[in-house]
């Protein structure tokens, strides 16, 4: 009852009314936004349901998992639906059309890959709402966003600390990412969407898919694979990690080797751009690919 009362009380509070529906100086809606925010949460939430249902408790138990892990899988689960019936609530009390959940394909052939997979959804609603956190303009919405942010966070740091047995955290500051960079990522779960979606997003592109050869770690030559653009200028591939610069690495023509540089740790998000000194959705060729380097508690690579 005292949640209940605490969600209405939100809603309320935060989305009453969309008093900014048009674009903004940057070019999407609040509405837009929340509504990006939703399908991540729609995305998720369907995720945690068909795996949970699919692994049973002793599944996990015989993956090697211990008897609590399955449960707070299922805390995590209903923290998702919760987003979803929040956020959709919210925009349909203001008046503002709710997008509806996707037709998905999520590689769950075993409680291993469900473990892996919800690592990598985890961390990219925590990157999404990072970089979406500059696209609000209302303080209300961005209050309820950054809470949401802070608990997809904490999801990321149980699963890798945890479930994984691996570092909790990258660096002191975690990567925001774009829409479009997002999107691209979420797409490879994604088989096909209602088209009255799109009316409610703001405009989407899923940038041409980018592998990095599994023998990539901080100080070797690895592989790029993507689909180059004919007669391609010098491509390069960015490395993004927290809020600083991207480091910019020249890829070899022909072969599309690349040298990771020596100092990353942690998730690390890897772009190919047509530009040396900046990473955009002008700029971008293919990915991002995400690459995850673990580290020991002394910041040692493992």
């Amino acid at each position: 009852m005292i949640y209940s009362v605490a969600v209405a009380f939100l809603t309320t509070l935060c989305f009453s009314k969309f008093t900014n529906a048009a674009p903004t100086r940057r070019g999407v809606s609040d509405p837009q936004v929340l509504n990006y925010a939703l399908t991540l949460e729609h995305l998720e939430s369907t995720f945690y349901q068909q795996g949970l249902a699919k692994f049973s408790a002793s599944d996990f138990k015989n993956a090697g998992f211990p008897d609590w892990v399955r449960g707070r899988f299922q805390q995590i689960s209903d923290h998702e639906a919760t987003h979803v019936s929040f956020l959709s609530t919210a925009l349909t009390t203001a008046g503002a059309e709710a997008v509806a959940p996707c037709e998905y394909n999520f590689p769950l052939t075993d409680v291993h890959s469900f473990v892996d997979s919800s690592i990598i959804l985890e961390g990219v609603g925590t990157a999404a709402y990072t970089g979406g956190a500059q696209l609000i303009d209302n303080k209300g919405y961005l209050t309820v966003a950054a809470s949401i942010l802070a608990v997809e966070a904490r999801h990321t740091a149980w699963l890798d600390a945890a479930v994984n047995r691996r570092n909790p955290w990258n660096t002191a500051f975690d990567t925001p990412l774009t829409p479009n960079q997002v999107y691209t990522l979420a797409s490879g779960f994604i088989k096909s969407c209602p088209t009255g979606n799109a009316r409610s997003l703001p405009t989407l592109t899923a940038f041409p898919s980018l592998t990095v050869a599994d023998d990539a770690h901080p100080g070797s030559s690895t592989t790029l694979t993507f689909n180059a653009p004919a007669s391609p200028p010098q491509l390069f591939a960015a490395f993004i990690s927290g809020v600083g610069a991207p480091v910019f690495v020249p890829i070899e023509s022909g072969s599309n080797k690349v040298e990771v540089p020596r100092d990353l740790i942690g998730v690390v998000y890897c772009v190919v751009t047509k530009d040396g000194k900046r990473v955009d959705d002008s700029t971008t060729v293919a990915g991002p690919a995400i690459l995850n380097f673990g580290f020991d508690s002394r910041g040692q690579t493992v």
